[in-house]
């Protein structure tokens, strides 16, 4: 097939995922086109060397096809362009999956656990031998690792990624859990829940769905799947895996004890048993479930234990963007001085002050320091700190022995930093400044 033989596809956004789509697409047989806001004369050169062309959106009515980026959104103009020119958008999972519907998929979606729980399962699913590859929002382009030889592809999906999907069948379907989170991009709640359950809007009845047992959104969700439905829940859940006293078990019986995990707070071992339901779906033996479990590595900035000192211990949390993925850290933890703030994403964080009976202090960082310090008036105390360095010095200042210094913002770095990775590290650097000081 030479180029141009399918038509022009237009592919909004130039970074990682964007440019595995356009080297896929032109490897396809379309005429690329990509529109980037920020293009330089760089970029120029870059997408002329994978064989596609710097356009503008002018270039969408005459497409067959618009892929925009999972960075771009929805108040893009490519979207109204799109839709007014009646051109079809989607998203690099579905462009993936149509080049390579043939191989098996695990697709792992919610608003907290996802990164985790898409680790989980390759590991389980590698430990019995499966050729297997992790790929999606976890960092590698899914349309990259559909092009290798690993049997099962275990996908991280976001509901912007869902939204745009029209063919994408993943063989389980794994829907984690349901908070508010990206008001800043859905409309509603019911827009949220309503791509999200796009996961198993294609399955078939031998296919697969993983749900959270506890959820009373996606248990509600999952009546209109078409395939098998595995829950996962703690101990009393009735859930399929669950909590069985010391163990882990599922439908044939305990599988693993929970001492045996590396790390055993309560969110790491739902997702532990929403990983073992998925990988045995497809699949993985109990013995290799409990195998992958026992040795996979934790993702950082994951309440990650960054030091301690005086008997305080300092965590990482940076991942943390929402209300809900907070009060689960806070969970984990009898007595907490709290750092949180930074872009608000749209959310209520009123909710955060129901955990206000754990918490010694807060200290509110970045442009929702003001919706923080709110949050928990007349619950908490909270100061304002004004660079990280300051909020670690703040925090470790409240801190009394046995309590836990935990970074989990409830928001967005994009205020002061450029990813969460990079605030988390940040916080990292002043602790360690801080311990050796001590």
């Amino acid at each position: 097939m030479t180029a141009g033989e399918r038509g022009t596809a237009v592919v909004v956004g130039f970074g990682v995922t964007g440019r595995a789509t356009v080297s896929h697409l032109v490897a396809a047989g379309w005429r690329v086109v990509v529109v980037e806001d920020a293009a330089t004369t760089s970029t120029t050169v870059a997408v002329a060397g994978l064989g596609a062309v710097l356009g503008t959106l002018a270039d969408v009515a005459g497409a067959g096809l618009v892929v925009p980026s999972p960075g771009v959104g929805p108040s893009h103009p490519v979207y109204a362009k799109a839709r007014d020119a009646g051109v079809t958008v989607v998203s690099e999972v579905e462009v993936a999956w149509r080049a390579a519907p043939a191989k098996r998929y695990v697709a792992v979606t919610g608003t907290n656990g996802k990164s985790t729980v898409t680790t989980l399962i390759a590991a389980m699913l590698a430990a019995g031998g499966t050729g297997v590859v992790a790929a999606g929002n976890i960092g590698l382009p899914l349309v990259t690792a559909v092009a290798g030889d690993a049997e099962v592809v275990v996908a991280e999906v976001s509901s912007f990624q869902l939204e745009y999907t029209d063919r994408f069948r993943p063989d389980v379907a794994v829907w984690l859990n349901f908070a508010p989170d990206h008001l800043d991009w859905h409309r509603s709640m019911d827009d949220y829940a309503a791509a999200k359950a796009r996961i198993w809007a294609n399955q078939r009845p031998a296919d697969v769905a993983v749900v959270n047992a506890e959820d009373p959104v996606v248990m509600a969700a999952v009546a209109g799947a078409p395939g098998r439905v595995v829950t996962f829940g703690p101990a009393g859940s009735g859930a399929d895996w669950h909590v069985d006293g010391d163990d882990l078990s599922g439908p044939s019986g305990p599988v693993m004890a929970v001492a045996d995990l590396p790390r055993s707070l309560p969110h790491d071992v739902a997702n532990v048993l929403a990983a073992m339901a998925a990988a045995t779906a497809a699949g993985a033996s109990p013995a290799a479930c409990a195998t992958g479990a026992t040795h996979a590595e934790g993702l950082p900035h994951r309440v990650q234990l960054v030091g301690e000192a005086g008997g305080v211990r300092y965590y990482d949390d940076s991942k943390a963007t929402t209300p809900a993925s907070v009060q689960a850290a806070l969970r984990a933890f009898d007595s907490v001085v709290l750092i949180a703030g930074g872009r608000n994403k749209g959310l209520d964080l009123r909710p955060l002050a129901d955990e206000a009976g754990r918490l010694r202090a807060v200290v509110a960082i970045g442009e929702a320091a003001p919706e923080v310090e709110a949050a928990f008036a007349g619950s908490a105390p909270v100061s304002v700190a004004t660079s990280m360095a300051d909020a670690v010095r703040r925090a470790a200042a409240a801190a009394m022995p046995g309590d836990a210094v935990l970074l989990s913002p409830a928001c967005a770095s994009f205020d002061w930093y450029r990813s969460y990775a990079e605030r988390g590290d940040d916080f990292t650097r002043h602790v360690r400044a801080l311990l050796e000081a001590t």
